[in-house]
């Protein structure tokens, strides 16, 4: 019965600060939709100086029979605001997680060199830190930048082409560097 009366309680205390203070706004960053990398993010406020955003990466097509870069990532990010939310500078915590299938291209940063030869597919799982400003446009749009830095913890299997099923490695990587890059258009509602 305490029990019970401890969940109830912590879901009004829930419910009424999300009401109170929620505003929701929906996003993209056209920096990922340049690269050709769908992705649809939303973000909302707990507390005048507190958000939650979430946004999803997700990419099912082959650019060619050389090129493809097949992905699924979800990067959610708890943020504070210096000022207030939405509005201005932010700090932020952001995980990530995801599937990848690529190949043909020569990735950023240093990782696999030999992606042009070569197939990858495996799991990220990592987070870091970020920073960001939020510019007010109009009464609903916002623009955004961010930039964050933190880990990255990669498995992969190494294939020597698309069709040749046999593996030629299976290992991982760790990764330390830039792990969020963003330039958004947002509205609020």
């Amino acid at each position: 019965m305490v029990m019970k009366r401890i969940v109830i309680g912590i879901a009004f205390i829930v419910a009424f600060t999300v009401t109170a203070h929620s505003q929701l706004a929906l996003k993209t960053n056209i920096l990922m939709d340049a690269f050709r990398l769908p992705n649809l993010g939303a973000e909302i406020g707990l507390s005048k100086k507190t958000t939650l955003e979430a946004t999803v990466f997700y990419n099912p097509w082959k650019f060619s029979d050389s090129k493809q870069l097949k992905l699924l990532l979800v990067q959610p990010e708890f943020r504070y605001w210096l000022c207030d939310k939405f509005n201005g500078h932010f700090f932020g915590v952001h995980l990530m997680g995801g599937v990848y299938n690529t190949m043909g291209f020569k990735p950023p940063f240093g990782l696999w060199s030999d992606m042009k030869d070569y197939r990858y597919k495996g799991n990220i799982w990592g987070g870091g830190l970020a920073y960001g400003y939020q510019f007010i446009l109009g009464k609903h749009w916002n623009a955004e930048a961010s930039i964050g830095f933190g880990y990255a913890y990669v498995t992969y299997k190494k294939y020597p082409c698309t069709t040749c099923p046999e593996m030629v490695e299976k290992s991982h990587d760790n990764y330390f560097g830039p792990t969020k890059l963003a330039v958004s258009l947002i509205y609020l509602f």
